[in-house]
């Protein structure tokens, strides 16, 4: 898998309701027939990753696996010069 396929089906999830990014989610996964889908999240974000993720995969696209989980620490500094550490997921989702 190249780098620029990577970066086309990435889904960033923030504050909306889960159900906007299993919408997005959903169309990755029918557009061009994408294989495989990154679900990406920072912070207190993360736990609507993985409700998208287990949406997506028992609800919609019931054939989508989870391939891996990336799991890591971003430092982020903040207007005042203070850097903060975030925690960040990937959810690699594909379609065998």
């Amino acid at each position: 898998m190249t780098d620029e396929l990577a970066d086309e089906n990435v889904i960033y999830v923030g504050n909306k309701p889960p159900m906007s990014y299993v919408l997005a989610v959903v169309t990755e996964f029918k557009k061009d027939d994408a294989k495989d889908v990154v679900i990406k999240a920072r912070g207190r974000a993360i736990s609507r990753a993985v409700d998208t993720a287990e949406i997506v995969r028992n609800r919609f696209v019931t054939e989508a696996k989870v391939d891996k989980i990336e799991i890591g620490t971003e430092s982020v500094t903040n207007d005042e010069g203070r850097t903060h550490n975030v925690s960040s997921i990937e959810i690699h989702l594909v379609i065998e």
